[in-house]
């Protein structure tokens, strides 16, 4: 299993529509095939950073799932709300793997 951990910056002006935008994400992750275990939104300390952590069965499958989501028309709306609102100023990705893999 891996696991991505996304580090957004965000506008701070623009939260209620970030978690909207996260609400989006949620079912698609699962719609192929991943596990979202949550979005995280600013409430305390910097105002402007966001996460979120997923897991998907290994690297080849998350990697067709981001090709498959430049395709998928849910995906591309989730893409294009973000895109017009002016929401995302910065992403970065992470990659884990569950300790079980490592053993």
């Amino acid at each position: 299993m891996i696991s991505c951990h996304i580090r957004y910056e965000i506008d701070p002006n623009k939260v209620d529509e970030f978690e909207v935008y996260a609400k989006m994400w949620i079912p698609l992750v699962k719609k192929f095939g991943g596990v979202h275990h949550g979005y995280f939104l600013p409430c305390e300390g910097k105002n402007y950073e966001a996460f979120a952590v997923f897991s998907f069965e290994s690297l080849a499958v998350y990697e067709q799932y981001r090709t498959d989501s430049f395709k998928d028309e849910d995906c591309l709306k989730a893409f294009e709300y973000a895109k017009q609102n002016g929401i995302i100023l910065k992403v970065e990705r992470q990659f884990m793997c569950s300790s079980s893999d490592l053993i």
